[in-house]
């Protein structure tokens, strides 16, 4: 089959043949197979047949790259991007937007009539731990008509996910699934110790055995961020005793894939201090040319095309012509997408990023480095799943231009016992099952409850991963305690008969876990009289179905009248502390004066009151509280620059893009208070006023 020119691959044939005779796919695929043709293809079949096609992703960044391909490839008038702080041409046939915003149209009662299919691009992110619920929301309830393209890495339980997703659809969704990449990955790890030490997973394996590396004990880092000299979150190993080895550098690195010809590269790290520390010592270091004459003269009349003022100084602008550059959250949005596009054009042979350029971005290179394996999940420091170390990997290989990817994992011989088994999973790709987070949101609950009978809700709760996967282990012990009886006879002591009873009460609670839940969370909202006792909406429910951000602490300062006569500076600085946190390397040294100080510690009381510290205990969730970043939002609202408001923060790194994203979020919150207020115009009015004035500049870059 042929497809914009393109021989297509025979698992994209067969998506697509399914797709045009109205069945639903789901798609699994390593990443760099072109998974992404699959989409696009029902993009333009919807656009074909005059109705509506929308894209969700988990990530803005990625969001926002295909708003970008689709507007070339359809038409700006035809592709419109909704994402939370930003609204373009929302009325367009073809939406990209996150899966956040499509689960709120669909709780919110959009007409959907004319959707003819949704893309959920990265599926697997249904077992986020903080996001992961929002994706098995919207599988529930968008309408049967719509068609499903769900595409994803590898899933190991393909078959329990396709079956859960057949019967939440009530027909059938075929599976397409492929394991062979159009470019195949080598791997490779690297050290110094040898010299030109690239080597092949079975020479190093060797060479360590004769450094004697793999005598050494492993050590278990999964406890916590490590201390002293431990390892830290970038990955790297501490002292172990014993002789110490060189450590092997990324410049050291660099040299050895420069020497293969494997530029360009992708270099990942897992801390923005690094993705900045390891970048400008290459480039103060190295001086070697990596750009010849035309690509520097590109990159200079790009750059001063481009509108970056002072984001831009000189040891970047030197870094760039130089072809390396550094990418990570934190960064200025504008430089990001100054980044991204020297990128795509090829003028940047190295790149050290953090994970996110890893997620599902369509920028692949000849070559991804792992700097190191571990990486902080939120609890703990642990080694890298199988699929986030593939997601890395994956980059490396570009269709068309290689002949093979090539993947590098930077690594010493005194760390190889450690990772030993876990670099054999990488190699033998061991995927981690997909497991459901399903937990319903505050505000869901509500809007649920507004739309649906307690009958009707206990249907769509029950649709969920969890409860299916939840029946399916209950089934199985109930088989188990039927198998047990049927053994045991009218022989069967006491004590075995109460084995069999607990397994028996153990597969009903199973099976009845996420209502159970569900039902937990409504009674908490009756206890603190946000519910009546029938579920009629009292001013806390009436508050709470408009906020997503922030939900009970929100409703709560709502409800005492914390809002009330604040003007738009402490408001919006208020919002700030309530929706953004700041590393601890960030230290903010702005003042507040006394009435801001009372403002402060009137909030903080509710913070730590009962009802959102319960709250906060049923959702098994913690509500964000970050007064520091009160008086970056003050002053933001009253009209100060990004330039100006950072000279008021230290920071190793750069804090502008985290500090835009906490802007962002907050004027999100405030948005959602606009909602809730939409009966009392002068507020109304007043607060809409406030999210277009927050939303200049920076704030509102399509990055």
């Amino acid at each position: 089959m042929q497809y914009r020119g393109f021989t297509l691959d025979p698992f994209q044939s067969t998506a697509i043949t399914h797709l045009s005779e109205g069945r639903s796919v789901l798609v699994s695929a390593p990443t760099g197979t072109g998974k992404t043709i699959i989409a696009d293809w029902i993009v333009d079949d919807a656009l074909s047949k005059g109705r509506r096609v929308v894209y969700t992703a988990p990530i803005k960044a990625l969001s926002n790259q295909k708003f970008r391909d689709y507007c070339r490839l359809h038409g700006e008038e035809n592709v419109g991007l909704v994402t939370g702080d930003l609204v373009i041409r929302r009325d367009a046939p073809c939406l990209v937007m996150t899966t956040e915003i499509l689960r709120n149209m669909l709780l919110g009662g959009d007409p959907v009539e004319d959707l003819h299919a949704v893309v959920v691009d990265e599926v697997h992110f249904l077992d986020d731990r903080e996001r992961g619920t929002v994706w098995e929301e919207v599988l529930i309830y968008l309408p049967q008509h719509v068609l499903i393209v769900a595409l994803s890495a590898t899933l190991p339980n393909l078959d329990d996910f396709a079956s859960w997703l057949t019967s939440v659809r009530d027909r059938t969704v075929e599976i397409i699934k492929a394991d062979v990449r159009a470019v195949p990955l080598d791997f490779h790890l690297a050290t110094e110790a040898d010299g030109d030490g690239l080597l092949t997973p079975e020479e190093y394996d060797r060479n360590a055995r004769r450094h004697g590396a793999n005598n050494q004990p492993a050590v278990d880092r999964s406890r916590g961020r490590g201390r002293g000299r431990g390892r830290g979150r970038d990955g790297r190993g501490g002292d172990r005793g014993g002789p110490r080895m060189r450590r092997t550098h990324p410049i050291g690195v660099f040299k050895m894939i420069r020497r293969r010809n494997w530029l360009p590269m992708l270099y990942f790290v897992f801390s923005r201090a690094d993705a900045e520390r390891f970048a400008k010592s290459l480039a103060f270091q190295y001086r070697a040319e990596l750009l010849d004459g035309f690509q520097r003269d590109e990159v200079a009349d790009f750059l001063d095309a481009a509108d970056l003022g002072s984001a831009l100084d000189d040891e970047l602008r030197d870094m760039y012509l130089r072809g390396i550059a550094f990418h990570h959250a934190g960064l200025h949005v504008r430089l990001k997408a100054v980044v991204e596009e020297l990128y795509e054009r090829k003028l940047l042979p190295v790149l050290f990023c953090t994970s996110t350029f890893a997620l599902g971005i369509n920028m692949p290179a000849r070559t991804a480095v792992l700097h190191g394996l571990m990486k902080f999940d939120g609890e703990s420091v642990k080694p890298l799943t199988v699929r986030g170390f593939m997601q890395k990997a994956g980059r490396a290989g570009r269709r068309g231009l290689d002949e093979a990817g090539h993947v590098v994992i930077r690594m010493d011989y005194e760390e190889y016992p450690e990772f030993k088994a876990v670099l054999r999973r990488y190699f033998d790709k061991r995927y981690e099952p997909v497991r459901s987070s399903f937990g319903l949101s505050w505000n869901s609950i509500v809007k649920l409850l507004d739309r649906h009978d307690l009958d009707r809700i206990r249907q769509l709760v029950d649709k969920s991963f969890l409860s299916w996967h939840l029946r399916k282990t209950a089934d199985q012990q109930h088989a188990q305690a039927d198998k047990m009886e049927a053994t045991l006879g009218e022989t069967a002591s006491n004590k075995q008969r109460k084995q069999v009873t607990r397994l028996r009460r153990r597969a009903d609670e199973a099976g009845d876990k996420a209502w159970t839940e569900f039902l937990g969370k409504r009674r908490w909202l009756q206890q603190a009289g946000y519910l009546g006792d029938d579920d009629t909406f009292q001013a806390g429910a009436k508050i709470l179905r408009h906020l997503q951000i922030s939900e009970i602490f929100a409703t709560e300062l709502v409800l005492q009248g914390v809002f009330e006569g604040l003007d738009d500076g402490r408001l919006f600085g208020l919002l700030c502390a309530m929706t953004g946190r700041t590393p601890r390397s960030v230290d903010i040294q702005a003042t507040v004066d006394r009435k801001d100080r009372e403002l402060l510690a009137r909030v903080e009381i509710v913070r730590d009151g009962p009802l959102v510290t319960s709250a906060d205990a049923v959702s098994k969730s913690q509500t964000d509280w970050e007064p520091a970043l009160f008086p970056l939002g003050r002053a933001w609202a009253d009209g100060a620059s990004l330039e100006i408001i950072l000279h008021q923060v230290h920071s190793r790194t750069d804090f502008a893009g985290s500090l835009v994203m906490i802007f962002r979020r907050a004027k999100e919150l405030l948005s959602q208070l606009a909602d809730v207020h939409a009966d009392m115009p002068d507020t109304h009015a007043r607060y809409k006023a406030l999210v277009r004035r927050v939303g200049r500049d920076e704030v509102e870059v399509v990055d």
